[in-house]
């Protein structure tokens, strides 16, 4: 059944929430980016979307698949949900020798 004009308007309107998340970042995203950290306001609901956000915003090249994340200094997974005032740290694969 077709969705009236009427009806249409008197649904609410859905806004996005933002929450502040600090980030730490390291070796090679640091070398990218040109800065360790950031705080910055993001609609991303798990790390896996801030990451790819900051892909965009920053054009960092590496997948997602190769870091590791950090959530208020415990290793967490990339689906797991971001809080208001989290600290995230990206973790890229190192080489050593």
């Amino acid at each position: 059944m077709p969705i009236s004009f009427q009806e249409s308007l008197s649904e609410p309107i859905m806004e996005k929430q933002t929450t502040e998340i600090q980030i730490q970042y390291f070796a090679v995203l640091r070398e990218q980016r040109g800065r360790s950290d950031e705080t910055l306001q993001t609609s991303a609901a798990t790390p896996e979307q801030l990451y790819q956000e900051l892909q965009e915003r920053h054009g960092f090249h590496l997948p997602v698949e190769q870091l590791q994340v950090a959530i208020n200094q415990n290793f967490s997974s990339m689906s797991n949900p971001l809080k208001n005032k989290d600290h995230v740290v990206f973790i890229p694969p190192v080489a050593g020798g």
